[in-house]
């Protein structure tokens, strides 16, 4: 439940983070750079297209779900890590700064290559 003017509840499928945002991938700062910012733009672009918009509220509860690509083992906190400009992105669509939020983080047991944001 929301804490404030609206109540919203809404699932939004993002893109896999990519490879390079990981914590452990030691990118190049200006190559990083790039990358934050390409992520950040499709992740928001991907939120819009599934209706996501403006909501006015005091704080939100998110649960990531991580699709991973491959049956590849990863790490909830590096997966999190790689997903941080993600989340900036949907926080600009949504005009609710991400300080305010309150996350839930788990794997699935599917492949898919995506992360299940649930809203509430």
């Amino acid at each position: 439940m929301i804490c404030g003017w609206e109540s919203v509840a809404m699932n939004l499928i993002l893109p896999w983070p990519p490879t390079q945002l990981s914590p452990n991938a030691r990118t190049h700062w200006s190559v990083l750079a790039k990358h934050k910012k390409s992520y950040r733009q499709a992740c928001a672009l991907q939120a819009m297209a599934q209706g996501a918009k403006p909501i006015k509220t005091d704080k939100l509860h998110l649960t990531l779900t991580f699709y991973a690509p491959t049956r590849r083992a990863f790490d909830l906190d590096n997966a999190l890590a790689r997903i941080k400009s993600g989340l900036d992105g949907l926080a600009d669509v949504l005009q609710v700064d991400d300080k305010h939020w309150s996350l839930t983080i788990k794997k699935a047991d599917e492949i898919g290559g995506f992360v299940r944001v649930e809203i509430e």
